[in-house]
Formats: structure tokens, C-alpha cells, sequence
């Protein structure tokens, strides 16, 4: 054991606070677990400065996404390292971090030869794991996290703010991956749904030399500040804005079956559509080959990211920190204490991010 695992350096005893996710509609509810002293290879300790509420997270507490429980959800944060396993030289003790959503193994076709770690065989996703399983430090939603050893860890800037950087390894590294690929004469774009993916979608495109961005939603609420990212707001259809046949790329980011008609319609022959949003069963759809192939058109669909996104993702924050208003996607922070509440504030939809403020006792 002793050349699998070493003692973290200076590490007293310390009680990691755990929110816990009991079951569809009910209350979270607060436990502790003793942070770990000791790190096998590659892993990472690290404590957590700010999490983010993403839509899964809300669909499981409200019985729209199955998970298992109990468990500690919540996969979106920033925070520092504490300690470090044997097999990191490229980190350090009190560098400011956010991770890949998931660690993968790098040894299976889906890690070397596909291009996909997120669809690794021995897949592990943070806030997606039963309170039972080890470690118990798996979810965002609690004061500490403990990183596997294929988990990708990426250093974040200091001049970014906590709020601007916590949704980067989900949100945004998932429309990084989906935004990689696109038509090679790519003019005019359509995203179908105003919610975060939507708005790092038109940022991203706008910033890409996308000429026309179009965003599209059924809540003008959710369409206010698509300006402010380099779009063009389209309430429920974008054929206010543009004729049938006309856009090079169309991204679905609305979850909604229903946009998908619109969305063919749009595109011109050998257009591409991106389907994002729709990762949940009641996702059927009503359509028929034949508009696909005579058309040309390219279907793809994109689902989590590997590492080289979520890198790409936080360079991207970092180099475009005053162009566009990433505070205002997410609310003042609440405290973990007040998860309950914080995920009230989510389900009222103020914002396309409410944020949660651990507080780590040491």
C-alpha cells in the first residue's frame, strides 16, 4: 500500500461537508465524511471555492433524470488543490483548478482510438456516483472533492472570478466539443435554445467569424441577453429572421423535440445539425429519411467533451474575459447550507446559472 498511496504533506484531520441527494422531490440533507490523508497515484484533493446548478442536477431532484441515491451531486466548480498523490509534477499544492466532468481510463478504444474518453468503458462521472460507493468525495455540492487519477485537471487564471469559470467543465467544454465542428463555408448559424449552452454556443461561433448567429427561444426572458454575446434573438423561430434553406449550421441546444422540424427546414443541402440538448428519453422523434438525405446534410450529435475542450474552454474565458457579460449568467452564491434554497432559485429560472458557495472548515 505504501507505493500506491502517500501521506498528504501538512494534512491534518478534516470533516468534508456533504450535501446529500436522497431521492426525487425531497429535501437535501447534510452529512459529513472525513477527507482522505492519504492519495493514491494521481489523485488530486482539492477544496472547493464555488459550484454551479446545472439543468441535470435540477431534472434529478425534480424526478426528470433518474440517478442513483444516496449520493452527492453537483459536477460544475473551481477550487484549489490541497493535496496531491504521487504522478502529478505538473500540478501544485494551492494552484486554482476545475477538472473534467469525468475520468476515464485511457486504456480502452473509446480512450485511444475513438477519440471519445468520455464514452470510456470504466467511465466515472463526479455528482453521478451513490454515496456508498469510494471515494464519497464525488459530488460538487459538498466543501471537498476528490479527483480520480485519469481525471484531466486544468489550472485556472487568477484574474477570472469564480462565477465566470465554475460552469466551464460542463456547459461550456460541451459546446466547445460542439462547436469544433462545422461546415467548412459556415456564414449563418442557428442555436435553438437561449439557456447557457446556448449563449457559450453563440459566443463561441461569434468569436469563430460566424458572420450571422441566430439564437431562438420561447422565453423572452431567456433571449434578453443574446445581444450581449454576439447573436441575434429570435423568439420561438428563427424564420422570422432568415429563410428556409439559408443556414449552414443549426445546433440544438433546447432539448425539445419539437425545434427539430424547424431545424431541417432551415438548413441549406449540406448543412449540418448538432443535437446537444435532447439527452433524455421522452427525446422521440417525427421525421423521415428522406429529408435528411436528400438534402446532404450532415446529423451530429454531441454529448460531454474530452479534456482538449474544457482546456479550449477556459483559454477561451481567458482571452475573452471583458468581451462578453459572463457574470451575469450566475446568481450571488448561496450558502451550501442553503442548497434547498438555492435550488428553488434555479427552478424560478432568473438565471442561467445559480451558484453555491462551500465553506471549507479546516
Amino acid at each position: 500500500m505504501g507505493s500506491l498511496r502517500t501521506r498528504a504533506q501538512s494534512m491534518k484531520p478534516i470533516e468534508a461537508l456533504l450535501a446529500v441527494f436522497q431521492g426525487p422531490h425531497q429535501p437535501l440533507v447534510f452529512t459529513t465524511r472525513p477527507v482522505p490523508t492519504e492519495l493514491g497515484i494521481r489523485e488530486v484533493l482539492v477544496s472547493l471555492d464555488l459550484a454551479t446548478i446545472c439543468g441535470s442536477d435540477l431534472h434529478t431532484i425534480d424526478g426528470r433524470r433518474t440517478e442513483p441515491f444516496p449520493s452527492v451531486l453537483g459536477h460544475e466548480a473551481v477550487g484549489r488543490i490541497l493535496a496531491l498523490g504521487p504522478g502529478r509534477p505538473d500540478l501544485r499544492v494551492g494552484e486554482r483548478v476545475t477538472w473534467s466532468i469525468a475520468d476515464s481510463c485511457g486504456c480502452c478504444p473509446a480512450c485511444t482510438d475513438w477519440d471519445l474518453p468520455q464514452k470510456c468503458a470504466r467511465l466515472f462521472k463526479y455528482g453521478h456516483a451513490p454515496l456508498a460507493e469510494l471515494p464519497a468525495l464525488s459530488g460538487c455540492y459538498a466543501t471537498h472533492l476528490l479527483l480520480r487519477g485519469g481525471t484531466s485537471v486544468v489550472r485556472v487564471p487568477d484574474s477570472l472570478a469564480d462565477a465566470v469559470v465554475a460552469p466551464a467543465n460542463c456547459a461550456l467544454a460541451t459546446m466547445v466539443a460542439a462547436t469544433e465542428s462545422r461546415p467548412s463555408h459556415c456564414h449563418t448559424a442557428v442555436i435553438q435554445g437561449a439557456g447557457l449552452l446556448g449563449l457559450y454556443a453563440c459566443a463561441l461561433l461569434h468569436r469563430a467569424g460566424v458572420s450571422r448567429v441566430i439564437v431562438t427561444d420561447v422565453d423572452p426572458r431567456r433571449l434578453e441577453l443574446v445581444r450581449r454575446f454576439g447573436g441575434e434573438p429570435a423568439l420561438e423561430s428563427a424564420l422570422t429572421l432568415t429563410a428556409a434553406g439559408t443556414a449552414d449550421l443549426v445546433i440544438e441546444a433546447a432539448g425539445a423535440p419539437a425545434v427539430v422540424k424547424e431545424g431541417l427546414d432551415l438548413l441549406r443541402p449540406g448543412g449540418q445539425y448538432t443535437w446537444v440538448g435532447m439527452v433524455h428519453p421522452h427525446s422521440a422523434l417525427d421525421l423521415t429519411g428522406e429529408s435528411i438525405i436528400r438534402k446532404c446534410l450532415r446529423i451530429q450529435g454531441v454529448h460531454n467533451y474530452a479534456p482538449r475542450h474544457l482546456r479550449e474552454g477556459v483559454r477561451f474565458l481567458h482571452a475573452h474575459a471583458t468581451h462578453f457579460p459572463w457574470e451575469q449568467l450566475v446568481s450571488p452564491p448561496f450558502a451550501l447550507q442553503d442548497l434547498n434554497r438555492a435550488f428553488a432559485e434555479a427552478r424560478a429560472g432568473k438565471w442561467a446559472r445559480v451558484s453555491v458557495r462551500p465553506d471549507p472548515r479546516s
